[in-house]
């Protein structure tokens, strides 16, 4: 479903030199499946996101998502091809703060030519907002907050979904609350799910576990 291979990626660094964030050799992920990436502070881990998203241009490599080549795609198809197919969750939540819970969802079904309220408004009943759909996010709570993104997240049926540390600003009971909301409800949409994260402690809760220092070709990560 998702296969990535030889990702390299680096940048000029204060010397003049070249700082090599990643070099990975293969990473796949099959369809619906639930895998925990870990990778410290520095480990490429939120490069390798990026490049996998169609947001960052490796230097080399291959990145396929079912039978598209992600990076053959100019930029304009590249942004409706993760509209249509790709999920987001970050830590910074990124909602708009002048719209209400269901416009920030709605917002995002705009960019792949798709807006169904009907289903904008189904997604913050299973995220447990029916009575907030209406509220702009500074009357939320930040675990609200989290929860519109989720459904945004999954607002254009997307075959895949990214987390990266989606439930760092949360406390420890609310993030495994977070956690289960959304595992549960990528498998209620089949969509395949890429949890990143340094801290390992919900790794039992996924399918397969990868440490991505495990996955790379550089034998110290700046």
């Amino acid at each position: 479903m998702l296969l990535a291979q030889n990702l390299k990626k680096s940048y000029p660094n204060p010397e003049g030199g070249i700082s090599h964030i990643l070099d990975l050799n293969e990473l796949k992920v099959e369809s619906g499946e639930q895998v925990f990436l870990k990778g410290g502070s520095g480990s490429g881990k939120t490069t390798l996101l990026n490049i996998l998203t169609g947001i960052l241009k490796p230097d080399s490599g291959i990145v396929k998502i079912d039978d598209t080549t992600l990076w053959e795609l100019n930029e304009s198809k590249r942004d409706l091809y993760r509209a249509k197919n790709i999920g987001i969750i970050f830590q910074v939540f990124h909602l708009l703060p002048g719209l209400t819970a269901l416009e920030n969802v709605m917002i995002g079904m705009h960019f792949s030519g798709k807006v169904k309220k009907a289903h904008a408004i189904e997604l913050l009943n299973e995220v447990g907002l029916s009575d907030r759909i209406h509220y702009k996010p500074a009357q939320l709570s930040v675990g609200q907050q989290q929860r519109v993104a989720v459904a945004r997240a999954l607002a254009n049926q997307p075959k895949i979904v990214f987390a990266d540390e989606p439930t760092g600003s949360l406390d420890p009971k609310m993030a495994d609350l977070a956690m289960e909301n959304i595992q549960k409800l990528c498998k209620k949409h089949n969509a395949a799910l890429i949890w990143v994260s340094h801290a390992p402690d919900q790794i039992h809760k996924f399918d397969r576990s990868i440490d991505l220092k495990d996955l790379s070709n550089l034998s110290e990560i700046s």
